[in-house]
């Protein structure tokens, strides 16, 4: 018998005991621009696809909030671009990009649950081998030295950038740790500029010098730009000297992502009687010199696990009174006849250098903090 077609606007199955069923010995062709299915199917066999099949699609939050958790429920992830499956412990990442895989820094799996942390102290790369993610950074640049002789203006702190979703894919990123700028020596020396940090495209510049100081005589110097300002140096006679201007953008609070310059402010300036201006820091600026003038404070992220203050200023040098160094690692500044020396920052902090201090013998201003590099990524 020759094959016959025929047409069919509609077919209701109503009334029936049972499952209606629709059988063919051989294949069944549905040829049609859309198929709508509004209730659930099931597939005893295999369903082989000549085309595309879609995923309902959602975020992260909306998959933990509203899909369901059935093992093998898949979604379009759009948060991390990836596609999942839930299985009996969890979701899971499949597809191409499947497994992330990173290599860089020093690794830790324990200190942060769920997650990779990647820590550059020294300058290296950070390699993706395989897979997408959305990782979060934190990025210092070292901090400015101290201004030496005697009452030097705080060194600034390195700019602090984070990014809270910043997107990776195979191939390697550049990490650089700026180092921290040397205090001015006791000639009458101005503090060096911090280095910058470097991931990726993201640029943390380094601190700003601290300005010499001296007494008795009108030769102190401002503070130098940089992601934050370094203080003025004191004088006894004039003033005030003021502090350096801080290139990344004010306003930051901790934990908070930041632009892509990061979080910085500027240097406190010197002032009269020999009373120099401290550093700025990534959470505020640099104190006038009066009777002290301190460290900007520094701003706190737990991308570690644990809450860590980073990028304080440096405490400006006095010939008494000596500005202390902002919270997060700037070094104290000096003061007194003979001095103690000037605070260093903290290594690994991007913090300021405390600024040379007293009268009579000049002494050094305090080197900057090193900067560093984190990243940290979800395991799942």
């Amino acid at each position: 018998m020759a094959d016959k077609s025929f047409g069919l606007k509609q077919v209701n199955l109503i009334g029936a005991s049972g499952t209606p069923r629709i059988e063919s010995p051989n294949n069944l062709n549905i040829n049609a621009t859309n198929v709508a299915i509004s209730t659930d199917m099931s597939v005893g066999g295999n369903i082989t696809v000549g085309g595309s099949v879609g995923l309902g699609t959602t975020t992260t939050a909306g998959r933990n909030a509203g899909v369901g958790t059935a093992v093998g429920t898949m979604i379009y992830n759009s948060t991390n671009n990836i596609g999942e499956i839930y299985t009996p412990t969890g979701w899971q990442a499949f597809g191409d990009n499947s497994v992330f895989s990173a290599t860089g820094g020093t690794l830790d799996t324990t200190s942060r649950s769920g997650f990779n942390i990647h820590t550059f102290t020294d300058p290296g790369t950070f390699t993706v081998s395989s897979g997408t993610k959305s990782i979060e950074v934190l990025i210092v640049g070292g901090g400015g030295g101290g201004g030496g002789h005697n009452t030097g203006g705080g060194g600034g702190a390195g700019a602090l950038i984070f990014k809270s979703n910043y997107p990776v894919s195979p191939g390697d990123y550049t990490v650089t740790r700026g180092g921290g700028g040397a205090g001015g020596a006791p000639g009458g020396n101005n503090g060096s500029k911090g280095a910058n940090s470097v991931f990726g495209d993201l640029t943390a510049e380094g601190g700003g010098f601290g300005g010499k100081g001296v007494t008795s005589t009108p030769n102190a110097s401002p503070g130098g730009p940089g992601g934050s300002g370094g203080g003025g140096g004191g004088d006894d006679t004039a003033g005030p000297y003021p502090g350096g201007t801080g290139n990344a953008a004010s306003g930051g609070t901790g934990g908070s992502a930041s632009p892509d310059s990061g979080f910085g402010n500027p240097g406190g300036a010197g002032n009269v009687p020999a009373e120099a201006g401290g550093g700025g820091g990534a959470g505020g600026a640099g104190v006038l010199g009066s009777t002290s003038g301190n460290g900007g404070p520094g701003l706190a992220y737990s991308i570690n696990g644990t809450s860590v203050t980073r990028a304080g200023g440096g405490g400006g040098g006095a010939n008494s009174g000596a500005g202390t160094g902002g919270p997060g690692g700037g070094g104290d500044g000096a003061a007194g006849n003979p001095a103690p020396a000037a605070g260093a920052g903290t290594p690994l902090t991007g913090s300021g250098g405390g600024g040379a201090g007293g009268f009579g013998t000049p002494h050094p201003g305090g080197a900057g903090g090193s900067g560093i590099v984190i990243i940290a990524y979800p395991t799942a």
